[in-house]
């Protein structure tokens, strides 16, 4: 089934439910036990729709990425002289960084250019963009904040109050402001992955080593960071956008463990306006299948599922995001985010290394294979997020 086909029977599927409440839902708003049975079961196919299109999507992106050509092929005539890369981003690097991950003789000897103090050596450029590539895809928050790369320790200034004009009649003296501001630091933390291959598959030519073990370490990253870039602590990680140093909290629901609709209107207009043009929702999928079945005053429900592939699902007429990394409904929880991820900075240290460990596993038959990279997030403006936190 195509992802088309998929989008049209989920909304199929929605319309059905949203018919099937309405006409078994008696004066007080409540299902039976049989019909809130059936309305599951209609509700469970929707999520199982939804995570089909999600899996199916994903996998045609990483198709397109790994069918896009490598090099640019040479169409006219006379023909030009290729110019040569270097440093990282030349195939010397790249063949001989190949036959450091398999324990091969070098060819080129040209690694020294990319020898971290640390020791390991840093990754060719190519094999860096495709640890990136695979984050975006594993990783909701990173595409949706503000990226940076740094190379030490950045401070960003942020205004913390404004200066406020005065009417003055004329020869009249001026009224002075003092508009103050505030300071953030983003540094960075040190994130690491180690993976063992066994000498047998080193060996196995036929195995792409470089593909496997940028994707591994793609995956292990971008689940750490997720985590991380919504509930992180700030110390030695990132700091989480549902933390108390994260977003600001905007509403807090009159239950511990429900939502309503005008908790979730109240949120979007705890937003300011110039923060809504932007705006979109994030929370778990738990959270979303507690509030699927909500109407605003018109009766028409709050969640609108994406009938385009490629279109996030949408609630209140903006984009809906989901991470399973998102506090679900309990007391305190802050369980919605509301505004414009821009707000949340994520600051890469440039270049990831790999280092090959030789003697560590060998009496297991293994190498070790070490990728660390660098990075820290951080929440600049709070108001720009809004936070709805359940009752206590």
């Amino acid at each position: 089934m195509t992802i088309n086909e998929m989008i049209q029977k989920r909304a199929k599927v929605w319309e059905t439910a949203k018919n099937f409440v309405d006409t078994h839902e008696n004066e007080n708003g409540v299902l039976s036990a049989e019909d809130n049975e059936t309305y599951s079961r209609m509700e469970k196919e929707i999520e199982n729709l939804t995570a089909a299109i999600d899996r199916q999507q994903r996998a045609e992106a990483r198709e397109a990425e790994l069918n896009r050509p490598v090099n640019t092929p040479i169409t006219e005539r006379p023909a030009k002289q290729v110019e040569e890369k270097t440093g990282r981003a030349s195939n010397a690097y790249k063949e001989d960084f190949g036959a450091h991950l398999r324990g091969q003789r070098l060819v080129h000897n040209v690694l020294s250019e990319g020898v971290q103090a640390d020791g390991g050596y840093l990754v060719p450029e190519e094999f860096e963009r495709q640890i990136v590539m695979g984050l975006d895809e594993a990783n909701v928050v990173r595409g949706l904040a503000k990226v940076i790369t740094t190379s030490a320790e950045r401070k960003i200034p942020v205004a913390a109050t404004h200066s406020t004009a005065a009417w003055t009649a004329e020869n009249g003296a001026y009224t002075p402001s003092d508009p103050s501001f505030d300071q953030k630091t983003i540094d960075a933390y040190k994130l690491t992955d180690l993976v063992k291959v066994s000498i047998e598959l080193l060996q196995d030519s036929a195995f792409n080593l470089e593909e496997y073990i940028a994707a591994e370490f793609a995956r292990a990253f971008g689940i750490a960071e997720e985590e991380a870039f919504c509930v992180g602590t700030g110390t030695g990680q990132p700091t989480g956008i549902f933390t108390a140093k994260g977003g600001q909290v905007g509403v807090t629901a009159g239950a511990t463990n429900a939502i309503t609709a005008d908790e979730l209107i109240s949120l979007v207009y705890a937003l300011k306006s110039p923060y809504r043009r932007n705006a979109k929702f994030l929370m778990n999928d738990a959270t979303i299948a507690a509030i699927r079945k909500l109407k605003d005053g018109n009766g028409v429900y709050l969640w609108q599922p994406s009938l385009q592939a490629g279109e996030p699902d949408k609630l209140l007429g903006y984009e809906l995001y989901t991470s399973p990394y998102v506090p679900t409904v309990a007391a305190e929880a802050l369980t919605v985010a509301f505004g414009d991820f821009k707000n949340y900075w994520i600051a890469d240290r440039s270049g990831r290394t790999v280092q090959r460990l030789n003697e560590l596993y060998s009496t297991n038959g293994q190498v070790g294979f070490v990728a660390t990279e660098r990075v820290d997030g951080k929440v600049i403006l709070p108001e720009g997020i809004q936070l709805l936190k359940m009752k206590a």
